[in-house]
């Protein structure tokens, strides 16, 4: 899949046996996505009882994620999808507009995997609620 905040590989293989819940969110330490993150760090053990491994990805670099994990003290691991490899394979990068200016960017959106690594649910962009996100899972 990509490297983590730590360098480390993440491979979806790893978590075969285990549900995962992949969401891609815009950008690190923004209201929205802080939100989000703290609605699964603050719901995570509950999660895990569920038996969910949780993953997040954006295009932001390993030290932005090493911060924004820092700053917050969330439990699980961001993928930096510099490249943005991920994003475009999952079809969540396109032309996004705010503010009357268009740009390029990530739409929220949360992949439910199950234990085999099939997608069973997507959250898409006009659904994810970031402030109960967690409960939107369970």
């Amino acid at each position: 899949m990509g490297i983590n905040e730590k360098g480390e590989e993440i491979r979806l293989s790893n978590y075969v046996g285990r549900k995962v819940v992949l969401y891609f969110y815009p950008k690190d330490s923004t209201s929205g996505c802080t939100a989000q993150a703290c609605s699964l760090r603050d719901n995570y053990s509950e999660l895990r009882k569920a038996g969910y491994e949780v993953i997040g990805v954006s295009v932001d670099s390993e030290k932005s994620h090493q911060k924004f994990i820092e700053k917050n003290q969330l439990p699980f691991t961001l993928i930096a999808d510099t490249e943005k490899k991920l994003v475009q394979e999952f079809g969540v990068w396109g032309e996004k507009s705010m503010y009357g200016r268009t740009y390029m960017g990530t739409f929220r959106t949360t992949f439910i995997l199950n234990e085999e690594g099939v997608v069973e649910r997507i959250i898409g962009p006009k659904e994810v609620k970031t402030k109960t996100h967690a409960a939107q899972i369970l």
